[in-house]
């Protein structure tokens, strides 16, 4: 029976004898704990299903918390751009507020939504 070097190197990757195996030594970068939005938990799941490759990438690579939180902050500062721009085009203000409390409520949750679903049609699930 020949004996098995407990570590050992090849293709760039160190690896540990566990058992019978060799297992690759991987570990998650610092930024693994950074807290990731709504936006960033939708992008994951959308990877997870959808591109398992390019989940699979970014994680080994150690970038995919971060590509959710630029995920996260881009949706964010997008829907605070556009949902003031949506409701100027189409009249939405605070005179319409003053006289029509439901119907302004109403028509900036339309609003909101339409923009939300743009946002997740361009940068979530893309």
């Amino acid at each position: 029976m020949t004996h098995l070097p407990v570590e050992m190197t090849e293709n760039g990757f160190h690896y540990t004898l566990h058992g019978d195996y060799y297992l690759p030594d991987l570990t998650l970068s610092e930024t693994a704990g950074q807290a990731i939005g709504r936006y960033g938990r939708m992008r994951k799941a959308y990877l997870e299903e959808h591109r398992p490759g390019l989940y699979e990438r970014l994680l080994l690579s150690g970038r995919l918390y971060d590509h959710l939180a630029q995920i996260d902050r881009s949706c964010a500062a997008r829907l605070e751009m556009m949902i003031p721009v949506m409701a100027a085009a189409e009249g939405v203000d605070e005179s319409l507020k003053a006289r029509d409390q439901m119907a302004w409520a109403a028509r900036m949750n339309s609003i909101r939504h339409r923009a939300e679903e743009i946002i997740l049609a361009e940068l979530v699930f893309e």
